[in-house]
């Protein structure tokens, strides 16, 4: 199955209790709100599908994971009702990534920014390549990382999320996030990433459902309150991405870009 939209596309393939959800935005793979609605709708769809035994999450292209937010949406955000319902998107996402029954392994092969944190974060298992550099640049744009900040906090500490929400602007190698939780493993190359995803997933087909969806509750234990915290927090990025700075921000990006 695949959902195309405008410029861009999300799409589900299965095979052998495998179901791959692939994204993919020629703008580096940055989210609009029609592609963030469509992979929050994908992974519950998966998580209630009895023959998916576990879901992999990648993106298209190479040298880009995920660079978060759609700057074309942020800038034709009027009110806070609109913000609001943007950056809900990326709660939506990251809600039903904590809540389907199956683990999810993120196959990062290229940088990841704001949003693309999050969902590395988010996923329960991420596998990357060297060159998967990090970093939480909504700062820079005067908001902040309030609606990923919980799911990255979770997987890399206190001290690490706020060492990535404070520089905003610095990125930290692949080998950082790996020391600080954020993936699992980090290889030299593509094909040993590939690799390692395929005998994980295929070791996971094989292992009892039933046990690994009591592992997954397990290991997010403590977050049942994020359907409203991550409301609330979306609610803050709505708001802040209003204001004056922001707004000069964004137009100024989009300037550079043109020139």
């Amino acid at each position: 199955m695949i959902e195309e939209i405008k410029e861009g596309y999300v799409k589900v393939e299965r095979e052998h209790g495998i179901a791959t959800i692939e994204f993919y935005h020629p703008q580096r793979n940055s989210l609009p709100g029609m592609m963030l609605e469509a992979l929050a709708k994908d992974i519950h769809s998966e998580g209630l599908n009895r023959n998916t035994k576990v879901i992999i999450l990648r993106s298209g292209g190479d040298r880009v994971f995920c660079s978060g937010a759609s700057f074309d949406e942020l800038a034709a955000i009027k009110n806070e009702e609109q913000g609001y319902k943007f950056f809900y998107g990326f709660a939506q996402v990251i809600n039903a990534m904590r809540k389907a029954p199956q683990f999810i392994i993120a196959r990062i092969q290229g940088k990841c920014v704001g949003g693309g944190v999050g969902l590395a974060a988010a996923a329960d298992y991420a596998i990357a390549v060297d060159g998967s550099d990090v970093k939480l640049s909504e700062l820079a744009i005067g908001i902040g990382p309030f609606v990923v900040g919980p799911a990255v906090e979770r997987k890399v500490g206190v001290s690490a999320f706020s060492q990535l929400a404070i520089d905003a602007g610095m990125w930290r190698p692949a080998d950082w996030a790996r020391r600080k939780g954020l993936f699992a493993e980090v290889h030299s190359d593509v094909a040993g990433m590939d690799d390692s995803i395929t005998r994980l997933s295929d070791s996971l087909t094989h292992s009892n459902p039933e046990a690994m969806r009591e592992l997954k509750q397990n290991f997010w234990k403590g977050t049942e309150h994020w359907d409203e915290l991550l409301k609330e927090r979306a609610k803050i990025s709505g708001r802040l991405i209003l204001s004056d700075f922001s707004k000069n921000y964004i137009a100024k990006f989009k300037e550079k870009q043109l020139s």
